[in-house]
């Protein structure tokens, strides 16, 4: 069985892909990279060929979806396709650099001990650790991951944390059709519904960085989905249906 996998969803992300890619290859431990690029006008999927057949044949991978349907549907085809090729350790991470790839080493070192089945790169476990976002963008996610905690009662800081790792048990016992979220309510999705399974969730403390190249994918329509899906979270649980 294949141990690491890192998922990278993108969109737009040319001016990024490349040293992504890049600073996860050169990292100790072995990680395998597989890009879910939803049609990208701007030739991030061509970057990425070039580079599956010049530099990291057999660890660089490429699908690439007709549309753009939400950064949940993109992690949820990649689970699959890690599941299919048999990867023992798959994790989620962004294309833009707000996520150190070399904490990706401290993300599989905990993942790695038996008694762990998720770990979370967490903005929020130990104090507020994020750089160059506005005192708004910051309050407005600490806060929402706050909501969820009192309204699900799950024990974790970063309820939207977008760096996470999981074992490959998780996604066998999940039912990736169920999920319903496909902005980033996807986020606090995964993790509620890994909790009501029962496996353990750890977080390990990160520095957010907000990206230097790029457009944010941050809307308002996100922040809609994530706080009205949290409550019907809550009740499909109450209720037996999750």
């Amino acid at each position: 069985m294949k141990q690491n996998l890192v998922i990278i969803p993108t969109y737009n992300e040319c001016e990024n892909i490349a040293d992504i890619i890049q600073a996860v290859m050169e990292l100790p431990s072995l990680f395998d990279v597989l890009i879910v690029d939803d049609s990208s006008p701007d030739g991030t999927a061509k970057i990425v060929e070039n580079l599956m057949n010049t530099q990291f044949s057999g660890r660089l991978f490429l699908e690439v979806r007709k549309e753009k349907d939400g950064l949940g549907r993109a992690y949820i085809h990649g689970f699959k396709w890690a599941m299919l090729h048999n990867y023992q350790f798959i994790y989620e991470m962004d294309a833009d650099f707000s996520h150190n790839p070399k904490d990706l080493e401290r993300l599989y070192a905990t993942l790695n001990q038996p008694n762990v089945e998720m770990v979370v790169g967490s903005r929020y476990s130990n104090g507020v650790n994020v750089i160059n976002w506005d005192m708004k963008r910051v309050l407005l996610s600490f806060f929402a991951s706050k909501y969820v905690q009192i309204i699900t009662g799950i024990p974790i800081h970063d309820t939207t944390a977008g760096f996470v790792g999981y074992k490959r048990i998780i996604f066998e016992k999940l039912d990736l059709e169920a999920i319903h979220s496909i902005g980033y309510g996807f986020q606090v999705e995964m993790k509620y519904r890994v909790w009501a399974k029962g496996f353990n969730i750890v977080e390990v403390p990160i520095i957010f960085t907000d990206r230097t190249k790029g457009q944010s994918k941050m809307h308002g329509g996100i922040i809609k989905e994530a706080a009205f899906g949290v409550l019907r979270l809550k009740m499909m649980n109450m209720f037996g249906k999750l």
